[in-house]
C-alpha cells in the first residue's frame, strides 16, 4: 500500500513537471540544501515531499537521491503518462 500511495505521489509530480516545462537539474539544486551532490531524506521532507515518495525515488537506497535517480523517477513516470 506505501509504494502504491508513494507512486502515486511521484506520478501527481511527474504530471505536474511535464506541464510546466520542468526542470529536474533545477529541482535538485534546489532540495540539495547542503550542497553535497545528494538529497538526504531530511532535505527531501523540509523541500515538502512526503518521506514516502523518496523512498520510491532512492533506487539504490543509500540514503539519498541523486540527480540521476530523481531524473530517472521523474522519466519513468513521464513515460507512463502519469501513472
Amino acid at each position: 500500500m506505501r509504494i502504491v500511495i508513494a507512486a502515486a505521489a511521484l506520478a501527481a509530480f511527474a504530471t505536474a513537471a511535464s506541464a510546466q516545462g520542468f526542470d529536474p537539474a533545477a529541482v535538485f539544486k534546489q532540495f540539495d540544501a547542503n550542497n553535497d551532490g545528494g538529497i538526504s531524506k531530511d532535505e527531501w521532507t523540509a523541500a515538502g515531499r512526503p518521506a514516502e515518495r523518496f523512498d520510491a525515488v532512492d533506487a539504490n537506497k543509500d540514503g539519498k537521491v541523486s540527480q540521476e535517480e530523481l531524473t530517472a523517477a521523474i522519466q519513468r513516470m513521464m513515460q507512463q503518462g502519469g501513472q
